[in-house]
């Protein structure tokens, strides 16, 4: 009669396996690490810094006053005003969508977000130039209505809004739904089942999860609608003190060759991104930190 071999099988834990796959020499690791800090420092960290040496070139009197100048106050007034409007409309829009993509079943979701990352896939000088088209006074498609009502849109504050507004459509909504993939719809539904509201839901239990990816959504709006440049260009005009944006008003001071003035402009637009960067780290810390709870 044959006895029972005893077989020994010793477990392998997928982490130590994930572990062995990744592990390279420390002189792959060191070429590595130093090959992404010299494109780092290239591309991103010294043009960062050169935008701030060179506003301050001419010192802070000649700094404060490219910045202090009436035309430049205007157009960081329009720039404002830009965003005050964009944001809140794209943040709506933005929570909106995320909540249908990411909590319902529907026919046409796939089209709802191709139609949602439709700006990422159009040149902004297009976008701008189909805006033209349809709100131009003298050969746009509405111009005829638009005359009819003594409304001006092309070469004007309301063509500016409305082409940042189609070019930072998608970026709340991209950022929120793969958050509220991940989360899931067990709490909303807990809530709903404890008899709360569909308000009180989205109050009290879907906003706390998605308050810090919310918050880099529409930091990221804001500076985009700050930087906006291809289509706000080709909707503006470019009329001094009425329809010239930050980014068109650096254009302007460099091609008149001031350029400590244009610099200096220019590194309000440089604060708003080391601003969003710092939001960011911080919104994606949180947010890891929700994922582990």
């Amino acid at each position: 009669m044959a006895s029972n071999i005893p077989v020994s099988i010793k477990r392998i834990e997928p982490n130590r396996i994930q572990k062995r796959a990744v592990r390279e020499s420390k002189a792959v690791q060191f070429l590595l690490i130093t090959a992404a800090l010299i494109f780092f420092s290239l591309v991103l960290l010294i043009p960062l810094v050169l935008v701030f040496v060179k506003a301050f070139e001419q010192g802070a009197g000649v700094y404060y006053a490219a910045i202090a100048d009436p035309i430049a106050l205007k157009a960081i007034k329009l720039t404002l005003l830009t965003i005050a409007v964009v944001v809140p409309i794209n943040t709506v829009f933005g929570i909106t969508a995320a909540w249908a993509v990411s909590k319902f079943k529907f026919r046409g979701k796939n089209l709802l977000v191709t139609i949602i990352d439709l700006p990422f896939a159009i040149s902004p000088v297009v976008a701008g130039l189909i805006f033209v088209l349809l709100f131009s006074t003298s050969h746009g498609l509405f111009g005829p209505i638009l005359n009819a009502w003594g409304i001006k849109i092309i070469f004007a504050p309301p063509g500016i809004i409305i082409a940042t507004l189609f070019v930072t459509v998608p970026f709340v909504a991209r950022e929120l739904i793969p958050l509220m993939d991940a989360q899931g719809t067990a709490e909303e539904e807990a809530a709903l089942t404890l008899g709360a509201s569909g308000f009180k839901t989205f109050w009290f239990v879907t906003l706390p999860n998605i308050k810090w990816g919310l918050i880099y959504s529409i930091i990221l709006t804001a500076a985009r609608a700050a930087g906006e440049f291809g289509a706000v260009s080709v909707v503006s005009g470019h009329i001094r003190g009425l329809t010239n944006t930050v980014p068109l008003h650096v254009e302007i001071l460099y091609n008149e060759y001031k350029f400590s003035a244009a610099f200096a402009v220019a590194s309000l637009l440089t604060i708003i991104a080391i601003v969003n960067l710092i939001v960011k780290n911080i919104a994606d810390w949180k947010i890891q930190q929700q994922t582990k709870e």
